[in-house]
């Protein structure tokens, strides 16, 4: 049933990069619990507005749990406390009347933070540009048929495919692996006869670009795969690490 709540915010507030940051309290009443969490934080900005405050800057675009562009810990979740959801899609009927919600961006070193919520995600783009992408013409499009492909291999590579690049997985993880992203990315190539052709190629340049944006190696926490809200499975690590080996005895033998 739709009610409100009255809620105490602890946010994050930092200038850019080099400044550092802090917590500043917040108390808000009255928030209808039907809102999204990015509804309740446009509420908190248009009353920081209307207080001659500067607002909390945060990313959003489109608000339906699609593009990746949201993101912040809440409470010390990646998302928030609700499995497989989105921050824009978390709903405030999921907190209690009276509740302290801590909301702080995702920290990390490749993860530069622009102001407040707002980081720079950038890095996934350069390891995508490294070699997550196949060589096609373009044109006409080929018959559909006229490459087959097995049922279970086209639904692993679509569930892989499913990865927003949201950074949950790095925020959440003790190390501040994207294993699990770039995972994903080589999985759903990996899965498909389209990208068996660069594959030994994507492997090495992508996992390269990895550790030199600063990104940690996996331990298998598995907090990525608990906090990311796809369910993005730790398996497409296992295809990851497979394929590296696969790519890497290949260099070697040449």
């Amino acid at each position: 049933m739709s009610g409100t709540i009255n809620l105490t915010l602890k946010i994050w507030r930092q200038k850019n990069a080099k400044e550092k940051g802090h917590l500043e309290i917040h108390e808000l009443k009255d928030i209808d619990t039907d809102m999204s969490f990015l509804e309740m934080l446009d509420v908190l900005n248009e009353k920081l507005t209307l207080e001659g405050k500067e607002p909390i800057a945060f990313d959003h675009d489109c608000r339906e749990g699609i593009c990746g562009a949201c993101g912040a810990v809440v409470n010390g979740y990646a998302h928030g406390p609700k499995t497989g959801t989105t921050l824009c899609q978390l709903h405030m009927r999921h907190f209690k009347d009276g509740d302290t919600i801590v909301i702080e961006p995702f920290l990390a070193r490749p993860f530069k933070v622009v102001k407040d919520l707002m980081v720079d995600r950038s890095a996934f783009d350069k390891i995508i540009q490294a070699g997550g992408y196949i060589s096609v013409n373009t044109g006409q499009a080929p018959e559909a048929n006229s490459i087959p492909i097995s049922v279970e291999k086209s639904e692993l590579a679509m569930d892989a495919a499913a990865c927003i690049g949201c950074g949950a997985c790095v925020a959440a993880c003790p190390n501040a692996s994207a294993m699990l992203f770039v995972g994903a990315k080589i999985s759903h190539l990996a899965l498909l006869p389209q990208g068996r052709i660069e594959a030994a190629g994507r492997a090495i340049s992508m996992l390269r670009k990895m550790d030199e944006l600063g990104f940690g190696n996996c331990t298998n926490h598995r907090e990525c795969e608990v906090q990311c809200p796809k369910e993005i499975s730790i398996t497409n690590i296992a295809r990851l690490n497979r394929e590296f080996i696969k790519a890497s005895l290949g260099s070697a033998v040449k």
